[in-house]
């Protein structure tokens, strides 16, 4: 059989069903298997009927399909299924050909198997993809990372098919070894679950607070889409306000409040408590999501425990305007404490990750795509070392002009009991993060109180601990210093 696919992708469910055919779409040859071999010959005689797409109904065919080095891509489900395929490719392949993990991973298993498989001879990329059905289609932001030696063989057909800014620049580049790729995904799908949580946040003190129909609210949204705020995200939630079912009435109303989640913002949150980094607000859209779950004790608790009456009676264009600025503020907040994991995770793995480049990989065909975007390559293509993405010049300026709203919406919240969880903790974590003195130091007498654990004092050099027999009848001897 001559070798004539210039790449060949396992898994024929939605994703990658449109990733084969946006790939056919840039000219390229592409072999595809599906262990339900059923699902090829119904993706050739439907979706891919007319093009060049090369069905094969065993491992050993599909392989043969493959132009050297072979470029294989799985689309399957994360975990046990990905080193199952693995290892029923090995013994068909020949060192230095290439498997590519585009599934959602976790960014260790992606560490695991690129170490494995170059012990083996072969090259291993773990890449994110993010975008959905329609980014797949028409192009996704592609976050690849593995085997270095491997970018040369697939990125003219990674960012052929990946979505593309206004200068024409892909939204794809390589991201770093082992599992850098999935990391950055990870961290991205992480900041997706803080958008969606504020935006969220937003609707409810709309709907609740201020009794405005769906059809006000899509109105909201569609004009915060045209400003700072014009984002992916904010515009399906537009769409989805005025998005009506059958009787007329608003589909969202009828939808059952209880959020689900696939476990990337889970492993986000774990990861940031591994390094010591504070994402709190990711952490709190995590939880909330878990909150939302708990329907049924919810429905309990709410005929038995009592607060305030959430209604908001206050200048209502003046009150939406604050609304708007509390989402803007704590969606910076959001961005840099991902960027803070990224960069915390990059010294921890020897990772060489290019944050400005990350952020034009998310300028568009994924999940958090913005405008905004824009403005974090800017700060981080002027300054690569940037501590914090709210020191730059101009996020700080601009949570400076949100901040009195952001501030109003949060207090005019907890008075009128209305939850914002992930607009409060940003809010705190701002105030934290500005505060040259932090009640720690008490903290810190607690613990060498009760534990020994010891103490660093203002009047001597960091580095030198401290202990002191707080009762007078403890011991001279103190814990040793870690954190954990």
């Amino acid at each position: 059989m001559e070798a004539t696919a210039d790449i060949g992708l396992i898994g024929l469910a939605v994703m990658g069903q449109n990733l084969v055919l946006n790939m056919n779409d840039h000219g390229f040859v592409v072999s595809v298997y599906n262990r339900t071999v059923s699902k090829v010959d119904d993706f050739l005689a439907n979706e891919a009927k007319g093009t060049q797409i090369l069905g094969a109904r065993s491992i050993q065919e599909f392989v043969a399909h493959l132009k050297r080095p072979r470029r294989v891509m799985l689309l399957v489900k994360a975990g046990q299924a990905v080193d199952d395929f693995i290892e029923q490719l090995i013994p068909y392949l020949e060192p230095g050909d290439i498997i590519i993990d585009g599934g959602n991973s976790l960014y260790q298993d992606s560490i695991r198997r690129t170490a494995y498989l170059e012990s083996k001879g072969f090259q291993f990329i773990g890449t994110g993809v993010s975008g959905g059905e329609e980014g797949a289609r028409r192009g996704p932001s592609i976050m690849p990372g593995g085997s270095k030696s491997a970018w040369p063989h697939v990125k003219d057909i990674f960012q052929a098919i990946s979505a593309k800014v206004d200068d024409g620049a892909p939204c794809c580049d390589w991201v770093g070894e082992d599992g850098a790729g999935h990391y950055v995904k990870m961290v991205h799908n992480g900041i997706e679950y803080g958008d969606m949580q504020l935006i969220c946040e937003a609707y409810q003190l709309m709907s609740v607070g201020l009794g405005m129909s769906a059809d006000e609210m899509h109105a909201v949204f569609a004009e915060w889409n045209q400003g700072v705020l014009d984002s992916y995200l904010v515009e399906i939630t537009r769409d989805i306000l005025g998005h009506k079912d059958a009787d007329g009435a608003p589909l969202v109303d009828k939808i059952l409040d209880t959020a689900g989640q696939k476990g990337t913002g889970k492993w986000t949150v774990i990861s940031s408590a591994d390094l010591g980094v504070p994402i709190t607000l990711i952490a709190e859209a995590v939880y909330s999501r878990c909150v939302s779950a708990m329907k049924e004790e919810r429905v309990a608790a709410a005929k038995k425990l009592r607060g305030p009456k959430p209604i908001i009676k206050t200048d209502r264009a003046k009150f939406i305007e604050d609304i708007r600025q509390a989402l803007y503020a704590s969606k910076i907040v959001s961005y840099a404490q991902g960027y803070m994991l990224l960069r915390a995770a990059a010294n921890e793995y020897n990772w060489k990750l290019n944050y400005g480049g990350i952020a034009l990989m998310w300028r568009g065909g994924c999940i958090i795509r913005s405008q905004f975007l824009g403005k974090i390559k800017e700060a981080y293509d002027k300054r690569p070392r940037l501590a914090n993405l709210m020191l730059d010049p101009y996020f700080k300026r601009e949570i400076r002009l949100s901040q009195k709203g952001w501030r109003n919406v949060i207090a005019t919240a907890v008075k009128k009991g209305i939850p914002v969880p992930a607009f409060a903790t940003a809010l705190n974590f701002y105030d934290s993060y500005r505060s040259e003195r932090l009640p720690a130091n008490l903290l810190q007498a607690q613990r060498d109180y009760f534990g020994a654990h010891t103490y660093e004092r203002i009047d001597q050099p960091r580095g030198e601990f401290f202990h002191t027999n707080w009762t007078g009848t403890g011991g001279r001897v103190s814990s040793s210093t870690y954190t954990v």
